[in-house]
């Protein structure tokens, strides 16, 4: 067909228009204020751990919740200006959700190379689900919007 892309040539382009960072910059960002989100899905927390501090949402309702003018933002959604670095579990999804939250003024949105395997191949901190409870400080869990 015509103009269409293939996944890869999309992905390619997306990429293009980030700033992204490996897992040693990731960490130094979040030392600096930023806001590290994990959109993997709960399997893979559960199997592989958690960033401490990272905020978990879900891809399906990030922008719900980092838009900083929206009724079902989180309390971390401040602004528009906001560092934010998003993290799936390879790279790959991240790039994507971070592309759409640029569209929605979220201008220093980026995702982390490599994704959650990265972080943790080089020996960044990891806890256990079981370790971090779900709401308490830095790690928060959200539900669909309005619930």
């Amino acid at each position: 067909m015509s103009g269409s892309l293939s996944i890869d040539e999309h992905l390619a382009r997306v990429r293009a228009g980030l700033d992204r960072v490996g897992p040693q910059e990731a960490y130094a960002a979040a030392a600096d204020g930023a806001l590290l989100v994990d959109i993997r899905y709960a399997e893979l927390r559960e199997r592989d751990g958690l960033i401490p501090g990272a905020l978990v949402i879900e891809r399906n309702e990030l922008e719900w919740r980092l838009d900083p003018v929206g009724s079902h933002r989180v309390p971390q959604a401040t602004d528009h200006d906001q560092r934010i670095v998003v993290i799936c579990n390879e790279g790959y999804a991240s790039s994507l959700a971070a592309a759409s939250l640029h569209q929605l003024g979220l201008h220093r949105a980026t995702d982390l190379i490599g994704g959650f395997q990265a972080w943790r191949a080089v020996g960044l901190p990891v806890s256990a689900p079981q370790d971090r409870g779900g709401e308490e400080e830095g790690g928060w869990r959200c539900r669909e919007p309005g619930v």
